[in-house]
Order: C-alpha cells, then structure tokens, then sequence
C-alpha cells in the first residue's frame, strides 16, 4: 500500500481475493485427480516391473502385502509433493487454474512449506472422512476448511483478468 503524504493511499488498497467455494474446490479436485492418476501409474509401472524381475511371471503383488501398502505410501506422497510443490512454486496446481484458485498463507504471502505439509496431511484426512473437512467450509463464517484452518492458509479465487 502506498503512502500519501504520510498517509495510506485508499485509491491503492484492493480488496483482499474472495474465498474458493467448496464447488470450484470440487472441481480443482476432480481435475487434479487426472495428474496424480499418471503419477500413480507411473508408480505402479515402477513396482510391477520390480516385482516381475524377481518372481514368476502369472505372480501379482499380494493384496494388503507389505509391497503393496508401500506402493500406497509412495502414491500418497508422490500426490503430496505434486500439490506441495505446485502450491508452492505458483500457488495452484494444474486442476486450481482454470479456476483462477490459489493457496496463500493467513497474510496472503506464499506459505511455507511446513504449512503446505500440514495442509496436506489434514486434507487427506478430511478426504478419508467422506470430505467432511471440505463440507465445513459451508458452515465457516470465513469458507474456510480444516485443512485451512489448520495449517494456517486458506484458498482464495483471483479475479478475472481484464
């Protein structure tokens, strides 16, 4: 904000950015989910060649083995570091642009990464939760979710460019 004559200038001061409601968040979701999906199999292309070097050809990974709850450990956080690594660079993960979403920190500074680690894991839990964390945001005075609110960053929609 810009000083005028010692004094904020109130022609500068824009509004803060409006709050991402909980459908542009759906939809950023379902569009994030076509990415991580390559990353998945990508990860699973990595663990089924591993897996058929070493054992019989008709041999799959045993349901609820231990290979296959790492497989899950490492979608998981390759799905982490996508988001993190997004949010952090530009604010948005590829699903978040065409709606104009962003993630920022409380003061609107991008957060850091320990918040973005936080939000993540109460995100997933949220999902887990049948996305009650996500609904909340209905009920929030400031539409904020859990993931919000705990890690200390909230979602915001740019406006349009002009």
């Amino acid at each position: 904000m810009a000083l005028v004559g010692g004094y904020p200038d109130a022609m500068d001061a824009s509004p803060p950015p409006p709050p991402a409601l909980i459908g542009w968040r759906v939809l950023a979701l379902t569009y994030d989910f076509f990415p991580t999906l390559a990353l998945w199999m990508l990860a699973s292309a990595v663990f089924t060649a591993a897996f058929a070097a070493t054992h019989p050809v008709r041999q799959n990974i045993a349901p609820f083995s231990a290979l296959q709850w790492l497989l899950w450990v490492v979608c998981w956080l390759l799905t982490g570091a996508y988001a993190m690594v997004s949010w952090r660079r530009g604010g948005r993960t590829l699903g978040m642009r065409p709606w104009r979403l962003r993630v920022v920190a409380g003061d609107g500074s991008p957060p850091s990464w320990r918040a973005l680690a936080h939000r993540y894991v109460v995100g997933t839990l949220s999902v887990a939760l049948a996305g009650v964390g996500f609904w909340w945001a209905w009920f929030d005075h400031s539409h904020l979710t859990w993931h919000d609110r705990a890690s200390g960053t909230r979602m915001v929609r740019d406006p349009k460019p002009r």
